[in-house]
Order: structure tokens, then C-alpha cells, then sequence
């Protein structure tokens, strides 16, 4: 991620206009579907959409929405060290969506919940329900924050740089933009806008593999073909069962990814729980879930495609995958002089940023109503209050600028570094409070729950770093397993205990 910012494009005043001038008439669209779909909206709208929502327009809306700024520039680049590899562990996501779709989805539709953490008060008690909604919040709020981050610097330093515009002032205006086309639609904007900005994001990912072929003189059937023979396009790895990326291993995390980023998830669960039936939703959950396995792979090839074309131009391969494509984006243009033409690579510059708005619009806008969600629904207990919903939704939208200007005044990839890391063990406890209500019919002593809940991560950082000092072996995503699992056992353990 370190060297994602990048001093980009030395471009002319007139192309970056091009750019501006893109970039607003598509967040005209996006203002012109919100003020559409936010018309008589109510509360029930903005946390529900009224349950209303088609499932097909769900579907391909979340397939944009599970795809962030930084995947749209880091999945081509993991060739680099790991081949097409990736594609195992989306082959677990499949089967984790199913699971989510007929294990978690009838059990939310049946409780008719608009925060799937009520679950957790109706099962395991009122604090348990706290503890769960807490710990989403914490993690939700600094991931999305740290993801948006990354593609504000990006867009800072190729758009509003040259344009003398201040980073604080582009963070808060691209954050207002979130709140001005979600303010009022909430959730049944986002079905929408989802899925524009699906259209947008893999209209532009198509168009660069296009000029990808186009730079390299080849025909569609030649790329196939080539990728094909390319070393970097090996999927499976079933011979050694010690590295990551052994199939098993893989395919097992890529379930567990799911059940965790998905499944007991808000931010991801929330859209899924506006279809109008449980059986529309699952229909979505399966479509979309099986959906992202050619969507990577076109990530992927696009990163074969880029290393090929490294080589025959004689340039060396960028060392991290991140700067794959951005450097790629580089040279066309610098090579090009920025003349503007539709048919040169000026397009695979806008198409380059168009994508990358559109990945991180999607992912932002749908985070920051999750979190207003879970204020006013299960932390305030006010989901009718109208008033205090708004308030909270632009406090929310504050809190994500202060977020992402402490990120930017830091300057430290350490600590983004440690964010991910931090916003990983909070999701052990969440996986550990569902397992421990869908599996058992055992109560729990609610009063120490929130206690369990902070413990046991502590506990897994203890161990990763005594183990990792004694024997030198790290955890990986099995961590996550392991943060669930002592949940779990201090659950168990804490009905026999006193308050």
C-alpha cells in the first residue's frame, strides 16, 4: 500500500478539467437517482428501503459494493507473487454465501430485523446486543475510513494537486458528496447507486484490458490464449500443504471470509435484508456470490496482461503489486503527452479514475448508512426518531473526515497497517457471539459478555506473539478462528460464573 502514492500524471490543465468534468456529471447521476428514490422517504426507507427492493438489482448492486478503490488496484498486482491463486479462496466465498443464504438469511427475515445484531439481544441478552453493535462500529468506521483514504490520496495527487486544491478541503467534499446522495434515501439509494456504479466500475475495467490488448498489438483470442500460458495465471495449488496458498487452506479461509465480512455484517447484510422476500434475497446472496469469481478473474488477467506488456517493453516490473497498474496508467499517458483523444490513452486515465471512484463510492456511502444504522437502532434504541437519524448520519460523515485527515497527518503505512490489523481481530468476537447463539441453546451470564469480548482478542495477540518469538511461526487468517473459538469457550465458561 506504501507505494500506492504515487506522484502521478504530468498532465495538462485541459485533461484534468476532462477528468473534473467526468467525475461531476457522474455524481449528477448519482444526486438525480437519490432525489428519485428519496422521495416521502421515512426512516423505514433509509434503514429498510421499505423492503422493496428487487433482488436482481441487489445483486449487481453488491458485486460493486464488495469491490473497494484499493482491490480495483491491488487484486491485478497479487500475479506478482501469488499467480491467479486468489481464485481459490473465491471459491470458498461461494460456498460461504450459500451458507450466509440459507442459514443466516431465514433466521433474519423470521426475527424481521433491521440490525442483524437485534439477533444477539433476543438471544444471548441486552448487553451481548451492545457489545456486538460496538464492536461493528469500531472496526467499520476506521476500515472504511482507511480504504477511503488511500483513494483520496490517489485522487489528490492526479486530479487536485495541479489544481492547488488543499487535501482537507477534497476530503471533505467528496465526503459531503456521500452524505448528499444518501442523506434522505438512505439504503434504498444505495440499491441503486450500487448498482450505476457496478456498471461504471466494470465498464472502465474493461475498457483498460482493452487498451492493455490494444498497446500489445493483440486480438481477444491471443490475450485468452496468452494469459493461458502465462506462468502467473496458475490457480491451484494442491502440493504442498505448508505454503498459504494450498487449496484447502484457501478455500476454507474464503468461506470463513464470508461468514465474517459478510455474514455478520451489517454494512454488507443491510441490502440484502431490503428484498422484498427471503427467497428474492437468497436468489441475490447465490447470484452475486458466484458472481465474483469471474469478476476477480478479470482482475487477474488484466494483472497478467499488464506484466506481459512490462516485458515487451523492455521495463522492469514494478516490486509491488500495487503499483502495477497505477504505473502502467503512468507511462501511457507521459508517453502519450496528454494529448485528449477518446481513442488514446487519455480514456484508460479517465476510465482509470472513474473506476477507482466508483469502487470507493460504493464501499463508502454504503459503510457510513451501516454505521448510522447501528447508532441509532441498537445503540440509542431511537430507529423512529427521524431527527436524531439525520443528526447522526452527518456526525458520522464528520467522523470519517476526522478519520481520514489523522490518517493523512500521521503519514505512517504502519499505521493503516495497524488498523487492518485491529479491524481484524474485531471480528472474532462477533463470529464467536453468533456461533455460540446459532449452536447452542445455552445461555449466557450477559453482565461479562462485553468483558469475553475484549479478552479474548487480547489473548490471541498474546499468543501470535509468543508463539511467533519461540517458534517463528505467524498466525494467519486461522487468528480469526482462533479470536472466535476463545469467544465461544468464554461464553460457555461464563454462565457458571457470578455476576
Amino acid at each position: 500500500m506504501k507505494n500506492l502514492l504515487l506522484p502521478f500524471l504530468n498532465c495538462t490543465f485541459a485533461s484534468i478539467m476532462v477528468i473534473v468534468i467526468a467525475v461531476l456529471l457522474y455524481f449528477c447521476l448519482l444526486f438525480a437517482i437519490s432525489r428519485w428514490t428519496g422521495r416521502r422517504a421515512t426512516n423505514t426507507t433509509f434503514y429498510r428501503a421499505d423492503r422493496r427492493s428487487p433482488w436482481y438489482m441487489v445483486a449487481f448492486g453488491m458485486i460493486g459494493a464488495s469491490i473497494s478503490g484499493v482491490t480495483f488496484v491491488s487484486v491485478p498486482g497479487m500475479v506478482l507473487h501469488t499467480q491467479m491463486t486468489y481464485l481459490q479462496m473465491c471459491m470458498g466465498f461461494i460456498l460461504g454465501y450459500v451458507v450466509v443464504a440459507f442459514v443466516l438469511l431465514p433466521l433474519y427475515y423470521r426475527l424481521n430485523l433491521t440490525s442483524i445484531y437485534g439477533y444477539l439481544g433476543q438471544r444471548l441478552g441486552r448487553r451481548s446486543h451492545k457489545t456486538g453493535a460496538s464492536f461493528f462500529l469500531l472496526s467499520k468506521m476506521m476500515g472504511a475510513a482507511v480504504r477511503f483514504y488511500v483513494v483520496c490520496i490517489i485522487l489528490q495527487r492526479f486530479v487536485f494537486d495541479p489544481m492547488g486544491i488543499p487535501f482537507a478541503v477534497t476530503v471533505v467534499a467528496l465526503v459531503l458528496l456521500i452524505w448528499l446522495y444518501t442523506r434522505n434515501g438512505g439504503i434504498k439509494t444505495l440499491v441503486w447507486t450500487d448498482s450505476l456504479q457496478t456498471l461504471c466500475l466494470f465498464t472502465a475495467l474493461l475498457l483498460i484490458i482493452y487498451k492493455v490488448m490494444q498497446d500489445m498489438g493483440l486480438t481477444m483470442g491471443e490475450a485468452v490464449a496468452m494469459i493461458k500460458d502465462n506462468a502467473l495465471s496458475r490457480v491451484f495449488v494442491m502440493d504442498d500443504w505448508v505454503s498459504k496458498q494450498f487449496f484447502w487452506k484457501q478455500f476454507l479461509s474464503g468461506v470463513f471470509v464470508v461468514l465474517v465480512m459478510t455474514g455478520v455484517d451489517q454494512d454488507m447484510m443491510q441490502k440484502n435484508l431490503t428484498c422484498k422476500t427471503l427467497r428474492g434475497a437468497q436468489k441475490d446472496m447465490c447470484t452475486y456470490g458466484v458472481a465474483f469469481l469471474p469478476a476477480n478473474l478479470l482482475f487477474l488477467s488484466l494483472g497478467v496482461l499488464l506484466a506481459m506488456w512490462y516485458q515487451q517493453q523492455g521495463m522492469p516490473i514494478p516490486a509491488m503489486g500495487d503499483d502495477l497498474l497505477p504505473y502502467y496508467i503512468e507511462q501511457v499517458s507521459s508517453n502519450n503527452n496528454c494529448q485528449l483523444s477518446i481513442v488514446n490513452s487519455q480514456l484508460t486515465e479517465l476510465m482509470f479514475v472513474l473506476g477507482i471512484v466508483a469502487a470507493s463510492f460504493s464501499s463508502a456511502d454504503s459503510a457510513l448508512t451501516s454505521l448510522t444504522t447501528i447508532y441509532c437502532v441498537d445503540i440509542r434504541e431511537r430507529d423512529e426518531d427521524e431527527g436524531l437519524r439525520k443528526k447522526v448520519h452527518l456526525a458520522m460523515c464528520g467522523l470519517f473526515v476526522l478519520f481520514i485527515l489523522l490518517f493523512r497527518a500521521v503519514n505512517s503505512t504502519s499505521l493503516i497497517d495497524a488498523v487492518y490489523i485491529i479491524a481484524s481481530y474485531t471480528y472474532g468476537p462477533l463470529l464467536g457471539l453468533f456461533a455460540y447463539g446459532l449452536m447452542t441453546r445455552r445461555a449466557v451470564n450477559d453482565c461479562w459478555v462485553p468483558y469475553i469480548a475484549i479478552v479474548s482478542p487480547l489473548l490471541c495477540y498474546i499468543l501470535d506473539w509468543g508463539i511467533g518469538q519461540t517458534t517463528g511461526y505467524r498466525f494467519g487468517y486461522e487468528l480469526l478462528m482462533l479470536n472466535a473459538l476463545l469467544t465461544f469457550v468464554g461464553l460457555w465458561v461464563s454462565r457458571r460464573i457470578e455476576p
